[in-house]
């Protein structure tokens, strides 16, 4: 055990990047952690039984430029615009909407605003800020033992993800296809699967040890602090299930494909390449039930991106102050995306699934955390939700100088995935205007 900054603890572990035990007046400074395998996978049996229902998160923090996005009136959807052109394969299967955001997404930096899209928690970054569990992860606390990977938490830069914990802790985006791909169809040897038990037991015993522990402290800790111990508790008892859970799931056999292993794209500039590698295995990942909670976080550069016609930073293209020049070169960025973006859709479209296809089964939100990239502004963000067996087709626009709060959507999709609340977040509302289950 070693000692970390602020008098937290973090318990790593199987399904969840980390759990924080609260900051307790009696808890001395100490740290546990332990290791077992991130994610799982495995393949759903023919039954006959009605497809799963899924949800994909994708962001693009460096913005899409609105100008190129949308229409000039709301209405039916047309490749009218730019990007629209990219996806017009499947404008059918989408919603465009403007005039949505969070509240009070005024942060420590200009990109503070990506830590909570998916949380709607407000002044990201500043004095006293704490995260709040994301989206994702109030889906995956709910349907997450129903596959080996209780969710996937992607990104093409590594590092962060979208996704956090209930306790605010951020969980490690996997950036590599090829582990990935690894993790879901590949079995390892008898030796590898009992170390991997192993480890997953060895992280039980450890649970009781410090669940133990910190139930000692009830009776000499303040009313204040008591509170605090029971959600770590709480927390506790919820990752040892889980890994009673994976337990089970590492003797089960892997799905099998007819596909070669992928290999990783170490090039950091070829961004799209590497998005569309990313696409290909959220694509297989769904559908063979893998998992039914996916994040991705599209991520950016501070370097050129190898897209033809392209010769300036990234970063310090999304920052064009109107310079025409450099949203021109933006532009051809921003289509590249959309258009991997639409090579995705359609792989789900063609998988058939219980009549229907794999988009249809599947919610996926395609947005950015900022309107405008090049102001950092956080308001107007584009958003798109598309498949999930929703009336799609049309342009929603939403009051572009007091918006709707982001998050009545996030309520709408958490409910679609049988979470039953009706708030989340910044939320006023159980639903927003312009989306309508067939």
């Amino acid at each position: 055990m070693q000692p970390i900054a602020s008098r937290r603890t973090f318990l790593r572990g199987a399904g969840a990047a980390a759990i924080a035990v609260p900051l307790l007046e009696a808890l001395a400074p100490t740290a546990c952690t332990m290791q077992a395998s991130a994610m799982q996978a495995s393949a759903i049996e023919a039954s006959g039984a009605a497809a799963p229902k899924r949800f994909v998160a994708i962001n693009g923090g460096l913005g899409f430029h609105g100008p190129h996005l949308f229409p000039s009136t709301p209405g039916k959807l047309s490749p009218s615009t730019p990007y629209l052109k990219q996806v017009g394969d499947h404008l059918d299967r989408m919603t465009l909407f403007s005039g949505l955001s969070h509240p009070e997404q005024q942060g420590n930096n200009g990109h503070a605003s990506e830590m909570t899209f998916l949380t709607s928690a407000q002044r990201p970054g500043l004095a006293g800020f704490r995260n709040t569990i994301s989206l994702d992860q109030l889906i995956a606390a709910r349907i997450g033992p129903q596959t080996r990977f209780p969710y996937m938490a992607l990104s093409a830069r590594g590092g962060s993800s979208m996704s956090w914990t209930a306790s605010g802790v951020n969980i490690p985006g996997e950036s590599s296809p090829a582990k990935l791909f690894a993790a879901m169809f590949l079995d390892g040897n008898r030796q590898k699967m009992d170390a991997e038990l192993a480890a997953l037991r060895r992280g039980r015993s450890i649970l009781d040890t410090v669940g133990g522990r910190a139930e000692e402290l009830g009776g000499r800790i303040s009313g204040r602090d008591r509170h605090k111990l029971a959600e770590y508790l709480t927390s506790i008892r919820e990752l040892e299930m889980r890994l009673q859970q994976n337990e089970a799931w590492v003797q089960r056999p892997k799905p099998k494909v007819d596909i070669d292993p992928p290999s990783d794209i170490r090039d950091k500039n070829q961004a799209i390449e590497r998005q569309r590698l990313m696409y290909d295995i959220i694509a297989l990942a769904l559908q063979n039930d893998s998992t039914r909670t996916i994040t991705f976080e599209l991520g950016g550069l501070n370097s050129v991106p190898a897209v033809q016609g392209v010769s300036s930073d990234w970063h310090g293209l999304s920052h064009h102050g109107r310079d025409p020049e450099k949203i021109e070169e933006l532009k051809l960025i921003e289509q590249a995306e959309f258009a991997a973006f639409s090579e995705f859709l359609g792989k789900l479209r063609s998988v058939d699934e219980a009549g229907t296809d794999l988009l249809e089964n599947t919610a996926i939100l395609f947005a950015s955390n900022l309107g405008n990239a090049s102001a950092h502004n956080w308001h107007n963000l584009p958003i798109i939700v598309a498949g999930g067996k929703y009336r799609h087709g049309n342009y929603v626009a939403h009051d572009a100088e007091n918006n709707t709060p982001l998050a009545n959507l996030f309520v709408e999709l958490a409910r679609r995935m049988d979470v039953d609340i009706n708030a989340f977040g910044s939320s006023t509302a159980e639903s927003v205007r312009g989306l309508e289950t067939v």
